[in-house]
Parts: C-alpha cells; structure tokens; sequence
C-alpha cells in the first residue's frame, strides 16, 4: 500500500526526482564502465593479471551485491529505504573517489567487489518508489526506473568517453565520485522519510498468516517461480554481452559503428516500449499476465533464432531493435508482479532478493556466453540464446500451472 500520507500528486513528483537521480547516479557509474579494460591494461604487469582483472572489475561488483542485497533489503524494511538510498549514494561516491587514486590492479578489483556490497542503489530506489505509489502502477513504476537506469547508462558512456578523450581516467572516477555525492544530498534534502509499513498481507496473498512467515511467503506466493522466470530471461540476455562485437564483425564484416548501432538499437526498442508495456499490464491479474509473458519469451526465441540464422547484416538490426522492444516487456512487469505478491513490510528484503537474483543471473549468463564462444564457437551463440528463451517460456508455463493449482487448492479447502 502507498503510505497514506503522501498525496497521488506529490507520489507522481517524486517519482520524477527519483528518475532524475537515478538517472544521473547510474550515469555516474557507467562512465568508467567501458573504459575499465584500457586502464587496466595499462597498470597490468602482465598478460595473465589483465585477463583475470579484465572480467573481474564488471563481476566483482555484480557479486558484492549478490551477497548483501537482502541484507540491505532487510534493514531498509526495518528503519526506512530513504537511508539505504542515501547510503548507497555515498558508498558509490566514496569507492569511485577510492578508485580514482587507486594505481593497484588488485586494489582497483578490491574497491570493485567493495562498491557492490556496500552500495545497492537500484533495490532501496525501487522498495521507496513501492512505498509513495499505488500498487496497480507499480509495473509502470519499474519501467520508469529501468529506462532511467538506461537512459543513464547510454549518456554515462558517451560522457566518460568525452572525458577520457581530454582527461586522465582518474578525472572519470573522480567526476563520478562527486555525482553521486551530489545525488545523496539531493534524496536527504528533497525526499520525505517514510516510515517503515507495518506488518500486513499483500493484495495477492491469501492471508495476514503466510506474509508474516518467510518460509510461507516463499511457498505460498508465486515469488519464487517469477524470479526463476527473470534468472532464465537476464540469462538469456547476457549470453551475447562478450562475444556480441566479435560476432557482428566476423560473421557481417562490418564497421565498429554499425557494431555499436545494433547494441544501441537494443537499448533504444527497451526504453521506448517499456512504459507502454507497462500500462498495457498494470491491470492484468498474475494468470493472464504469465500467458501474455509465455508468448512474449516465445517471441524472443524466434527473434534470436532468427538472428543467428541471418547473414543480412539489415535484418539483424531490425531484429536488434525489435528484441529491445519485447525485452521492454520483461524484467519492469516481472518486478511489479513480484513486488504485488509480496507484503507491504517485506518489500526491501523481496526486491534485493530480485536484485540479487539479477546479478547472479547476469554472471551466470556472461560466464554461460563465454564458455560457449570457446566450446562451440561464434555462429551458434544465437541458437544458446534462443534455447533459453525457450526454456523461460516453459519456466513461466510451469509457474502458471503451480498458481492455478494453488488456487484450485484454496478454493476447495474448508471455511472457518
């Protein structure tokens, strides 16, 4: 439930501050992002220390928050999410500002690991943005948030590129360390505190009992399947992240401008297709929703499949953008229908479960797509990925089946 002290109109505005400072914050720490690997090559003593720091500065920070999401996520349902926001602001700022003196290779991975577990920006952004709006528009929240995440994460890029271009790497980090800064003043000084709910059922749970257990939140929701179903689906996206250049400009030979078109068409189809997803399912009950969800994986195996079939480099970029536009569709709807089924006071723990759950998947899916390159080579990577759409659509059919059994089994069961 909204906290009945936050007027519609004023939940509407501050959502507008959270997208701009999620925005800018996730901006902040994408403008080192690409560039990690030419810094790193120059302060590696060797080929091998590069190899491993190379794939560790992106992974350790995905296993820092792996590990303490829900840790995070429980503390903020005890005393508040605006201070886990403001604590993840100023963990970011102050390892970027490590980073930025940081000369050390082992150090640098260190800072990296430690900026994941001690930051979690997107987890308590989200559970506050749960706790300000209505629950039907939640799937619109998500989407909001998502695309300012990519939004943020496309400008980041280009700036710290900019940046590299005139400057030292040690101005990026150092930028970055004062944005995030700058964001922590501006979520203590414009965002209202809002206090933690007190313990009640969701509107999707079928008592005040099960929500209050977490052994019995986790059996008798459907959370567990739909973060099953995101795993497959985010799995199934980073396959590709590192062989996605190696493949377009082998097997399309191409430019590396055509290459950085289709991985920016992709970006592109998400953000301009997930708010209207978004209404398209905010009214949508958990069985109808999973069906359309089932037909959208389906869609996405086909789409995949059909780009590693493909040797027309037009109709890859077509296929490109019209993923983006599916992808719109997955992971925003997902979290709200998990946010929806779980109760008000365990919004924190549940979404940096998700959060977690996410990162783990991401270096499950880049470590699948790496291995593969090596074990069977570029041509069939797309084939993987269809695959595992595949078996996203029989994960969601498969949680669609467990629901509506459930609820046979609830309606069948004795009154008081």
């Amino acid at each position: 439930m909204p906290n009945a002290a936050i007027a519609p109109q004023q939940a509407s505005r501050l959502i507008h501050v959270l997208f701009v400072i999620q925005l800018i914050s996730m901006g902040a720490m994408e403008m080192s992002g690409p560039f990690w690997p030419l810094h790193l090559k120059a302060l590696s003593t060797s080929d091998v220390q590069f190899g491993i720091a190379g794939v560790a500065v992106y992974v350790g920070p995905m296993l820092g928050i792996l590990l303490t999401s829900a840790f995070w996520g429980r503390i903020g349902d005890r005393f508040g999410h605006k201070p886990m926001m403001i604590r993840a602001l100023l963990g970011l700022s102050l390892t970027q500002l490590a980073l930025a003196y940081a000369t050390d290779v082992w150090t640098i991975l260190l800072l990296r690991f430690l900026q994941g577990a001690c930051a979690g920006y997107i987890a308590p952004a989200q559970a506050y943005g749960v706790s300000i709006e209505a629950p039907l528009r939640r799937a619109r929240l998500f989407a909001y948030l998502q695309v300012s995440t990519n939004i943020g994460s496309l400008a980041g890029a280009v700036a710290g590129g900019l940046i590299l271009d005139h400057a030292a790497f040690f101005w990026i980090n150092t930028v970055a360390a004062i944005l995030c800064a700058l964001c922590a003043v501006a979520v203590a000084m414009i965002l209202p505190s809002v206090p933690p709910p007190a313990h009640a059922a969701p509107a999707t749970q079928p008592s005040v009992a099960a929500s209050r257990s977490g052994g019995s939140l986790w059996r008798t929701a459907p959370i567990l399947g739909l973060l099953g179903i995101i795993g497959i689906l985010l799995m199934s996206r980073m396959i590709t992240q590192t062989p996605f250049s190696l493949y377009v400009g082998s097997i399309f030979h191409v430019s590396n401008w055509v290459v950085g078109l289709c991985y920016g068409l992709l970006a592109l189809g998400f953000v301009m297709s997930a708010s209207l997803w978004a209404r398209y399912f905010e009214n949508r009950d958990l069985p109808d929703a999973l069906r359309r969800m089932a037909c959208i994986a389906a869609a996405c195996a086909m789409l995949t499949a059909l780009a590693g079939a493909t040797r027309n480099i037009g109709v890859f970029v077509a296929i490109y953008f019209a993923w983006g536009v599916l992808l719109g569709a997955t992971t925003p709807v997902l979290m709200s229908l998990i946010s929806r089924a779980a109760a008000g006071h365990q919004q924190g723990y549940v979404l940096g479960i998700a959060q977690g759950t996410s990162q783990f998947s991401s270096i499950a899916g880049i470590a699948l797509g790496g291995w593969f390159l090596q074990a069977a080579g570029l041509e069939y990577i797309y084939f993987l990925v269809a695959f595992f759409y595949a078996l996203a659509v029989v994960a969601v059919l498969a949680t669609l089946r467990r629901r509506q059994a459930a609820s046979r089994r609830a309606g069948m069961s004795p009154g008081p």
